[in-house]
């Protein structure tokens, strides 16, 4: 089943600033070829359901193991069975609809 998720990781490091830990889980998300959009608070990811989990314990594992001790993650996910609705396809919608 294909989905699309909305995913905040946040790496607990007793710093104030994680981008690198960002960066790094980005960089994971990136080399396992799932279609992402990284924004502000967060990236989105589109994929077949099992990919798309499969990259979400790859970023606790791989980020765990370079020492971050503790790793928060809000996912939203949305799946149809109606159409094949992507990520592009969804921002197209309301840009049109701005137009």
């Amino acid at each position: 089943m294909k989905v699309i998720a909305d995913i905040c990781v946040v790496p607990l490091t007793g710093r104030i600033s994680v981008r690198k830990e960002v960066a790094r889980a980005h960089a994971i998300l990136v080399q396992t070829g799932l279609k992402t959009n990284l924004h502000g608070y967060g990236t989105n990811i589109e994929g077949e359901w099992d990919d798309v989990f499969d990259a979400l314990k790859r970023i606790h594992t791989e980020l765990h193991a370079d020492g971050v001790p503790r790793l928060s993650t809000t996912i939203r996910l949305g799946t149809r069975t109606d159409k094949d609705a992507g990520i592009d396809a969804k921002i197209a919608a309301v840009h049109s609809e701005l137009e």
